[in-house]
């Protein structure tokens, strides 16, 4: 392994950006899979990096045991990467995706890491983080095409039907796809010690807001921070925790033992649901839609509010937000208006993405609760009840009017985005739970 610490930027390398596919895209891939009924299949290619051709001059000393006699003194000249040098993933993906757009596929143009490949009416989709590959087609010959095609050039593993990636467990049955991380689930309930403990029916209590509580008993800062960090990358597969845990995130400078107890509780109610699952079905419709929300205030340290969101693909949960404002509000309206632009932004990326699938989406419906921001949308007459809300919100006027989204009316009672803004009592929480299309499959 080459000891690429010791290099130097801008000597010894320049660009070394490859991009890496997005937990959303993911989650875009699998549910158009479900939509179209088709198979996903993972591939892993051996020895990724030393694939790649760099451009810099890089030299070595001769490996230990391996020195040439007659040279002793002299160092070796690189032409491939080797492990650990910085321009590493860089190579490696040009080298990868010139392959692939030699023989006929085309690259994303939202997604660098999507390659895609038509035939008449059929489409191949091939999905990179790195080294690992997820691909399906709407034939089935066209992936084994694919995969003669990576073993003309590459060494690689073929595992079959897609069962695992990037920590998240997928099931593909006859009538949809599970996506989960129960198995996570298990090792940080005994990495922390909470595999006896007493499960909880909720994430959240309701009764009691978590608070800065300055005279409160201090706690390890690193445990702390590790919980946090562990029920983070939970949040992948599990929007039931989004809301407490971005909570919780926020107590990580100074964590009091009030903090630590809020935190036990979220891997409490974990303990009581271990195996709760994303559920693409099959039958469900391919239309996208959003919900969006926020909550007053909410955050007790600087009074600003939560904006939360969440976007489906028919009845397909694929993208979910829970983020505090950078702002404080100073009405219920100012909030929403703020969390429908960020759900409004999340909504067209999401749009750009699926233009690359070949799917085009226009109207999308954001559900608010509120009439005020939807008036507000709706008017494009800047009034004074608006100017003080910072300009870059308003962009979601311009996709209004581009008919890109619209934004419609919806009860509270069905205003699924509450789930990333609030907690709730065990009837509310369950009934939302199950709205958002999470189910267990034990």
């Amino acid at each position: 392994m080459a000891q690429g610490y010791t290099q130097e930027e801008g000597i010894d390398y320049e660009e070394v950006f490859a991009p890496v596919a997005r937990i959303e895209a993911i989650r875009l891939f699998l549910a158009y899979a479900s939509y179209m009924k088709f198979k996903v299949y993972q591939m892993d290619v051996k020895s990724a990096f030393l694939y790649g051709s760099i451009e810099e001059e890089v030299y070595v000393c001769q490996p230990p045991g391996f020195e040439n006699p007659s040279y002793p003194d002299k160092v070796y000249k690189l032409k491939k990467a080797l492990y650990a040098l910085h321009q590493d993933p860089r190579a490696w993906y040009d080298t990868l995706s010139s392959y692939l757009l030699e023989n006929g596929f085309e690259r994303g143009v939202i997604d660098k890491t999507l390659f895609i490949k038509r035939k008449k009416k059929d489409i191949l989709l091939v999905q990179i983080y790195v080294d690992d590959i997820i691909f399906g087609s709407t034939r089935d010959n066209m992936c084994k095409e694919f995969e003669e095609l990576m073993h003309q050039r590459f060494k690689m593993s073929s595992m079959g039907e897609l069962t695992f990636f990037l920590g998240l467990q997928v099931q593909q049955k006859t009538d949809g796809i599970f996506i989960c991380q129960s198995k996570y689930v298990q090792n940080i309930l005994t990495k922390f010690g909470f595999s006896d403990s007493k499960p909880a029916s909720t994430p959240m209590e309701t009764h009691k807001q978590i608070i800065a509580d300055l005279e409160g008993e201090d706690m390890d800062v690193h445990h702390y921070r590790s919980m946090i960090g562990s029920l983070m990358y939970l949040t992948a597969s599990r929007p039931d925790i989004m809301f407490p845990v971005c909570v919780c995130a926020r107590f990580q400078v100074r964590p009091k033992q009030s903090h630590y107890q809020a935190v036990k509780r979220i891997f409490r109610y974990l303990k009581g649901q271990p195996r709760l699952e994303l559920w693409y079905p099959h039958d469900s419709s391919f239309d996208l839609l959003a919900y969006s929300d926020s909550d007053l205030g909410g955050a007790n340290l600087d009074r600003k509010s939560t904006s939360g969101g969440c976007q489906f693909l028919g009845a397909r949960l694929v993208s979910w937000q829970c983020k505090k404002q950078t702002t404080v509000s100073t009405s219920t309206t100012e909030a929403e208006y703020i969390a429908a632009a960020s759900c409004c932004s999340q909504v067209l990326w999401i749009q750009n993405q699926m233009l690359d699938y070949g799917v085009t989406f226009l109207h999308t419906p954001i559900f608010i609760d509120n009439s005020s921001p939807i008036s507000i949308v709706n008017n494009p007459v800047k009034h004074s009840k608006t100017k003080h809300i910072e300009i870059r919100y308003h962009f979601i006027r311009d996709c209004n009017e581009k008919k890109l989204i619209q934004v419609v009316k919806v009860h509270t009672d069905n205003q699924f985005a509450d789930l990333f803004t609030k907690a709730f009592d065990v009837g509310r929480f369950t009934f939302l739970v199950t709205s958002v299309g999470m189910i267990n499959s034990e």
